[in-house]
């Protein structure tokens, strides 16, 4: 009697150490962000509306419709005049741009985020395990990360990852690479760097949806260190809680919306297609259905549902009441409260339209919003760093609590919506965030007004007549 109790006793204990150790084996595998920096460009490249006149003047192709169109679309794109552009536009180069100026611009992003990044966090580079890269219109031999690794002396088994071609969503395919491998490798250091070379794409034809990328898209970049370290994790800013992928790249309409291509002329650009927000709408949709159930609570998805199921009833009863004619591309209300689950809404500042309709279908507030909207304000479009932009402004303005979760949402070539929630692990203090990228300028936001002065500077052109109207020596 006494053995088969020893037996059940040794039997029940292997038990719960094999479930603990279950357990505790999943907590390696979790990803935690460390610590990131964003790219502040130096003043020099600043771009005021004043210099924007000049940068269009330049371009010979363009003629006084053209003028028209693209101060329409500054006028409306939210972007104010303190982003940033690459050096060879400062040096009137854009027409003759060569691979240089792209790495170079690259390296004067890299060297001052990673080195920053790693200062701080006092950690070796020798200490990266694993180093995903994303430059979508960059691609060099050798590439942007070998580039990385030989400057800062990384290691030989550093596992490498080098993205192109994947759009302003790119960052958190890096991320997702990351999280994957931390699910195989316990106690591992990743470096994710993400930025967008502007400098040989610069298009400098007339081509209107061409020439709108000229208007949206500056300068910036991002260095995250993730980890999946117990040592470390009392050091961790947020906790990846999920993440979800969405690729519409097998329907024509979506993957043609918006691609890198050549004009009439030869002149190559980035062509920004009239059913983009068609596109964008669909693929965010899709994304919504796999991860609301995710991230909310089950009282919100009953409430939902039962909403849903009353108003089908109702359509049956009354089948009128129930139709809608939406113009393509109108953004939908999900008719859920996101806010039951999230706090911050992490949104890519694709431009205005993007944010308003991220608005709409979410309804969140202006207060919701703001991030996304001054940071495309103040640093523009900078691709697939611009989610880090926002998520800097929130901890600037001391939004970010420990338990708060942060929804981040970016779309991309292909066309991708791609979307995860972080958990913020712990109060973030004042000194941690001297660093910040809006350091410098967070007391100015929100301002009074973010309405950009080009309609003031340049709205003569409106009242020009195409038969009369000369090319002015320079713009006033």
């Amino acid at each position: 009697m006494d053995l088969l109790l020893l037996l059940f006793s040794l039997l029940l204990s292997y038990l719960f150490f094999k479930i603990w150790k279950l357990i505790d084996s999943k907590q390696d595998k979790d990803c935690y962000i460390l610590d990131y920096q964003c790219h502040k460009p130096s003043d020099d490249r600043m771009v005021s509306t004043q210099f924007s006149g000049e940068i269009i003047r330049r371009n010979q192709n363009l003629g006084l419709n053209e003028y028209k169109f693209l101060l329409k679309a500054i006028v409306s794109s939210g972007i104010g005049e303190q982003t940033y552009a690459p050096r060879l536009v400062f040096e009137g180069r854009e027409e003759r741009p060569s691979l240089q100026d792209g790495i170079l611009e690259m390296e004067e992003f890299y060297v001052d985020s990673i080195g920053k990044l790693l200062e701080r966090q006092q950690i070796s580079p020798k200490e990266i395990d694993i180093l995903a890269v994303n430059v979508s219109m960059l691609a060099s031999m050798p590439s942007l990360a070998s580039r990385i690794i030989n400057h800062y002396k990384m290691r030989d088994d550093v596992k490498v990852f080098n993205l192109t071609g994947m759009g302003c969503s790119a960052s958190l395919i890096s991320v997702d690479i990351v999280k994957n491998i931390f699910k195989s490798y316990t106690n591992k250091l990743a470096l994710v760097v993400t930025s967008e070379s502007l400098s040989p794409n610069w298009y400098s034809g007339s081509n209107r949806s061409m020439i709108l990328a000229n208007c949206l898209f500056r300068s910036g970049g991002c260095a995250i260190l993730l980890t999946n370290k117990r040592g470390l994790r009392k050091k961790a800013m947020f906790k990846l809680k999920c993440m979800v992928r969405t690729h519409h790249g097998s329907r024509d309409e979506s993957y043609n919306c918006c691609i890198q291509s050549e004009d009439e002329q030869g002149r190559v650009g980035f062509y920004l297609g009239k059913n983009l927000p068609k596109a964008a709408t669909r693929a965010f949709v899709d994304n919504l259905k796999i991860i609301t159930p995710k991230i909310l609570p089950v009282t919100e998805l009953l409430r939902f549902m039962l909403k849903l199921l009353i108003k089908k009833i109702k359509i049956r009863q009354n089948p009128s009441k129930g139709s809608t004619n939406l113009l393509p591309g109108t953004p939908l209300k999900a008719g859920i409260n996101f806010k039951t689950g999230i706090e911050h809404f992490c949104i890519h500042t694709g431009g205005k339209a993007v944010i308003d309709g991220i608005k709409h279908s979410l309804d969140l507030t202006e207060y919701d919003i703001e991030p996304a909207r001054m940071t495309l304000h103040r640093f523009g479009n900078t691709s697939a760093s611009s989610l880090w932009y926002v998520l800097a402004y929130m901890e600037a303005k001391k939004r970010l609590k420990r338990g708060d979760r942060v929804f981040m949402i970016s779309f991309g070539a292909g066309f991708k919506c791609n979307s995860c929630v972080w958990e913020v692990v712990r109060d973030l203090t004042v000194e941690e965030s001297k660093e910040n990228v809006w350091n410098h300028c967070i007391d100015d936001y929100p301002p009074k007004s973010i309405v950009n002065p080009y309609l003031e500077k340049f709205g003569w052109i409106q009242d020009e007549d195409i038969e009369t109207f000369k090319i002015p020596d320079a713009f006033m």
